[in-house]
């Protein structure tokens, strides 16, 4: 009997302990070709967890962080979405690709799970919003129509007269960005003299290298990721091509470099102003840094989503999915991004998108 109720004590302990936990989860392509952004969001998340609780937790409680890997699948992501909602997660940080967060965001709505994507920046995310205003879906990161408006202006500023192709990877993100950058391209005059689609995934773009060649293109527009834009780079030099690659912001990761090695000099893409400078930031970039960790692309975005998340359940004294969206409605949120809010979409109040260049193996703002 002694044990039984020793056994009773344990159990009872340990009940109160879990009880006492916060489950919170980020997902994104932890495996696949688009790990090294997985890996950013793993950093994020894990570094903002370890600073919450070791500030008191929320509420009193600690969270507990769960890692969800969608490979940048809709499928699996959505897999991932219902897994996290059978292990009593009420927050993700998450996702990382827009065709995995947007089919995501219909489960976490219907199970009353927040969701606020460090990354996903097709519009269709917020615009199409599961529960319109009364939803719990929300982006630290701006959106592609705001990108495209940078890239389009840059393009027109810059390379005019030059021949400009857009090409896309038929994906949410790819698609979304390169019609968004298009449309602005040539809604302030420009003309394009290609547009295409190729297929993520492959190893040899040469046919295509090869058309654009054949067309004189003195500039090319990537929608897509650092995978398949570093091969066109890479192949456009070996076929003797001097053409300007420009993309967006899935290049912000050291992999590019290290498949374009030289042929990614002069890469310009566009991401937002560089959270490694903000003033709020310089502790947590000292502590990665310190730790030999990246502080690269979307590493201080993860963490400012967990922020957010935590100063809004803070402030409903509760994780009741109600009340924190209320608090995320309403609220100021001070974070290493530096302070945000948001609208009524979700979206973010930050300072859009800016310029970037690769050079020496490096990419830095320009100025």
């Amino acid at each position: 009997m002694k044990k039984i109720l020793l056994a009773g004590a344990a159990l009872g302990f340990a009940m109160s302990s879990a009880s006492a936990e916060i489950v919170i989860a980020t997902a994104g392509p932890m495996t696949g070709q688009y790990a090294s952004f997985g890996e950013q969001m793993k950093t994020g998340a894990e570094q903002a967890v370890a600073d919450i609780n070791a500030a008191g937790g929320v509420n009193g409680e600690m969270l507990k962080l769960e890692i969800g890997d969608d490979a940048c699948d809709p499928k699996q992501a959505v897999a991932v979405a219902n897994q996290f909602a059978g292990s009593g997660v009420v927050f993700v940080a998450g996702h990382f690709c827009s065709g995995s967060s947007i089919p995501a965001s219909a489960v976490y709505t219907d199970e009353g799970i927040i969701q606020i994507s460090p990354a996903s920046t097709n519009p269709t995310f917020t615009d199409e919003r599961p529960g319109g205003a009364d939803g719990g879906t929300y982006r630290v990161c701006g959106r592609d129509d705001q990108q495209g408006e940078t890239a389009a202006a840059y393009l027109l500023k810059n390379f005019e007269g030059k021949k400009i192709a857009f090409v896309h990877d038929k994906t949410a993100y790819g698609k979304g960005l390169a019609d968004a950058t298009k449309g602005s391209f040539e809604a302030g005059g420009g003309t394009a003299a290609m547009y295409e689609a190729y297929t993520a995934g492959e190893k040899d773009y040469s046919a295509l290298v090869s058309k654009m060649k054949q067309e004189g293109i003195d500039v090319l527009y990537v929608g897509g990721y650092h995978t398949e834009a570093g091969l066109m780079a890479r192949q456009m030099k070996e076929q003797g091509m001097s053409t300007v690659l420009v993309s967006g912001d899935a290049l912000v990761t050291d992999e590019y470099w290290a498949i374009t090695g030289d042929a990614g000099e002069g890469t310009l893409m566009t991401f937002s102003p560089d959270p490694t400078k903000s003033e709020g930031a310089a502790a947590v970039v000292k502590a990665l840094q310190d730790a030999g960790k990246t502080t690269e692309g979307y590493v201080l975005y993860t963490y400012a989503a967990i922020q957010a998340y935590a100063q809004a359940a803070t402030a409903a004294g509760s994780t009741d999915y109600d009340a924190v969206r209320e608090a995320l409605n309403s609220g100021d949120f001070s974070t290493v991004l530096g302070d945000l809010n948001f609208d009524d979409k979700g979206d973010v109040s930050l300072p859009g998108y800016v310029f970037y260049r690769w050079s020496d193996g490096k990419y830095a703002e320009i100025e």
